[in-house]
Order: structure tokens, then sequence, then C-alpha cells
């Protein structure tokens, strides 16, 4: 066995080991989902941090540099990076304050019981998509690691061992192995950056590496129009805002305060580690020049660079940046259809039976993410889909429905609906702009249904 994927697999099985020790710790659904509502500044500032810097932002932005150069046409790292900031300044105490264990349960609140239903109907998707992302980009990483398995291979291995690793631990496991995997991770690209330095010292210096690489511009190249860079930069910022992985960190703090202020920390770690990628994908053009898979460059560049101990490190780093991310999206989604669906439909009421029916959820969910990842052409393009799924109807009823006592259920349904559809359609027919379509329309149909709610109310009483 190669000695970096048995140190690769020895780290594996240390986090698996944590997360069958927390898993004794477990009695209750809240234990499962929310960590029992216990996460203070580090393991919330970690977990935030780890959770939102997955496969997509280590291997897919440097793909994209690789392939493409850097630009504002780019919005990773920036782009989540601002979106963990406003997560901070608008949504965190707001959320907090609800005491939800599902952001489907906002909803419920504020709407009524099929709103409820048809939102944790619309999230699920989006957090298997994402999921799907960290499974392929595991798959890449154990494909460097061995040299000789095949990605296909390799993405159904990632995806057994996530699946095993999430079922058994929730959320406190998940905080908890988020400190050492965000170590880790910030440790291992900085051994990456630092043979690549090394490399590119040796055969002339950075500046003359860099005459040889881009394109490095900060304007998007000629020809790009501004609703294109709109649509870029609002996937990640509006789209992901509300994700339900982020929301789930948010509400499982001890305080308000806590929420706050780990999401500002979180934001700041995700673009000054999330601008490393982007230095060795561009560098990586010099490097590994003529790769047929972009987003391979950073296993390859450490592959052809590190020594054997140095990219055992960095392996160490980039699946934990991948676990991290993944078990998040994998209880996510199995929390919105066990609490939101199963457990209210059937009326179950014992407490370790729900811990099973979210675990199965997992489990299940799991396997659906393992074919997306098979399908799929990229990580990017799974992220990029995972962010605009759905999310737009999502954060126009969140918003309206946080802030305000205007428009009510059928507003709701009504706008739920139409954010998902005008997505799917406009993205299936090749509409260049479908995000930002999709947000337009549900502002425009909650708007108009509130009206029409308060003109039938008045009506009634009048």
């Amino acid at each position: 066995m190669p000695p970096g994927l048995a140190a690769m697999l020895a780290y594996l099985a240390l986090q698996l080991g944590i997360g069958v020790w927390i898993s004794k710790r477990i009695r209750t659904e809240s234990d499962y989902l929310l960590a029992g509502r216990s996460l203070g500044y580090t393991l919330a500032t970690f977990s935030i941090f780890a959770t939102w810097f997955g496969s997509e932002t280590v291997m897919g932005s440097a793909g994209n540099a690789f392939r493409d150069g850097v630009s504002l046409a780019n919005a990773e790292p920036f782009g989540y990076g601002l979106c963990l900031i406003l997560m901070g300044l608008v949504f965190a105490g707001p959320l907090w304050r609800r005491r939800l264990t599902t952001l489907a349960d906002l909803f419920r609140q504020r709407y009524s019981v099929k709103v409820e239903r048809l939102a944790a109907v619309i999230l699920i998707p989006g957090s298997i998509l994402w999921a799907a992302a960290q499974i392929r980009g595991f798959g890449y990483v154990l494909s460097a690691a061995t040299g000789g398995i095949s990605i296909e291979v390799a993405i159904a291995c990632a995806a057994g061992f996530t699946m095993l690793y999430t079922v058994f631990g929730g959320l406190l496991a998940d905080a908890i192995t988020d400190v050492i995997q965000g170590v880790m991770l910030a440790v291992g690209l900085a051994v990456v950056l630092g043979g690549v330095l090394i490399q590119v010292h040796h055969d002339g210096g950075v500046v003359n590496a860099l005459r040889g690489v881009g394109p490095i511009t900060l304007l998007p190249p000629s020809g790009s129009s501004t609703w294109a860079l709109l649509e870029e930069w609002a996937i990640p910022v509006c789209g992901s805002v509300l994700a339900t992985e982020l929301v789930g960190r948010i509400i499982a703090t001890r305080t308000p305060n806590v929420a706050r202020r780990s999401s500002y920390v979180a934001g700041a770690m995700y673009i000054g580690v999330g601008i490393i990628p982007l230095i060795i994908g561009v560098l990586g053009q010099r490097i590994v020049p003529g790769l047929a898979e972009s987003e391979q460059v950073i296993p390859a560049v450490a592959h052809a660079l590190l020594p054997t101990v140095f990219f055992a490190i960095f392996a160490g780093g980039l699946v934990s940046a991948i676990l991290s991310t993944v078990d998040s999206t994998l209880l996510v989604s199995s929390g919105l259809m066990s609490h939101n669906l199963v457990v209210p439909i059937f009326k179950v009421t014992d407490e370790w039976t729900k811990v099973r029916i979210a675990r199965a959820g997992v489990l299940v969910f799991g396997a659906i993410a393992y074919v997306q990842a098979i399908r799929a052409d990229g990580v990017f393009e799974l992220v990029e889909n995972a962010s605009a799924f759905g999310s737009a109807g999502t954060l126009v009823t969140i918003c309206f429905g946080l802030f305000t006592s205007f428009g009510g259920p059928m507003a709701a349904m009504l706008t739920l609906s139409a954010g998902i559809v005008t997505y799917l359609v406009s993205a299936a027919s090749g509409y260049a702009f479908p995000f930002l379509l999709s947000l337009g329309l549900s502002l425009l149909t909650y708007v108009t249904a509130a009206v029409i709610e308060r003109v039938v109310e008045r009506m009634r009483h009048g």
C-alpha cells in the first residue's frame, strides 16, 4: 500500500472513531441534528468555515483558475465568503431566536404546515447536490492518492465512507472534527502552496512564472456581459446565504452573539484561505500543463511536487474539507425528511425512533448523492446547481416571513413553486441567467399574491 494512501486511511479511521465515540452521547433528535444547541465560538466558527469550505472551493475554484485564469467573472471564494458575513449581519440573530430545529420549521411557524412540507421537499435536493459535489471531490483525492484507481471506483469508495462516517455522530461529532479538519485544511493547502512557490522559484521566480499563465485581471474578460457577472455573483451570495447547512450551524449555537460573530470570523477565514487554491490553480498551468481534468489540478500538483509525508498532509487536509461539508449536507437533508415530513406525518413521538429515522435518511440520501456524483460533469457544476436550485423562492419567502407580517400561506406557496419551476424551466431551455430570472419572478409573485391576500381579507371583513 502506498504510504500516502496508508496515512490518509489512518486519518479517516480517526474521524470515524470520533463519530462512533460521540454517537454514545446521542439520546434525542436535538442531540443528533443540533448538538443540543451547545456550540460556542470555537466550535461554531470552525464548523461554519469547514462546512462551507468544501471541494468546490479547493478543487472547483482551482480548476477554474487553471482553465480560465482569475477575474471578477469568478465569484469564488469572495462570493461565498461575503455570503457568510451577510448571514451574520442580517439573518443570524433573527433565525437563532426562532428556536428552529430545521430551516423548514420557520415556514410552519410563519405560514402553515403545508408550506413547511413544500419547503422541505424543495430544500432537500439542493443539499443532496452539494453532498454529491463533495463525494466527487473525495473521489478525485482517492484517485490521486492511489495512482491507479479509476474515478468511478474512487467515487464509490468515497460515497460508502461518507455515509458510514455521517450516520454515527450527528452534528456534535461534525463540529468537534471540524476544528481538526479546519486546521488540517489550512496546513494542507499551505504545504502545497509552499511546494508550488519553491518550484516556480527554481524555474525563474514568481514574476517570471506569472508572465506565462493567466489571464489574471480584475475585470472580467472583454465581451462578458453585466448580467452574466451578476448571475455569477448572485448564486453564491443570494442563493447560499440561507442554505440549510449554514442555517443548521447558526441555530445550533449557544447564543445569538455566538451565531453572528462566528459567521463574521468564518467569512474572513474563508476568503483568506480560499485565495490559496486560486494561486495554485493559476501557477499549476506551468507545473502540470495539458492536464485533462482541470478540477484535479491541486491533487496533480501535490502529487508531482510533494514528498510522501507532505502529500499525506495535503491529502488529509483536502479530505477534511470534504468530510466537514458532506456530513453536514447529509445531516440537513435527512433532518428535513425526518423532522418535517416523516415524524409529523406518522406522529412519531419516541426520541430514539426519531434518531433512527434521521440516520436512515443519511444512508438513503448518501446513495442518491453518489448517483449524482457519478453522472455530473464536475464539482463546480454540482455546487452551482445546489446553490441555485429553488433558492430564489426560498430567499424571498424567508425574508418577508422573517422580517415582516406581509403575506400569508398562499403567497409563500406560490413563491416557492414559482422559484423552483422558473429556475428548472429556464435552465433546461438554455436561458443564460436562470437564477436572476427566478429571483425576479419570485419577488413579483410574492408581492402580487400578498396584495391579493390582503384585499381578499379586507373584503371578508368589509
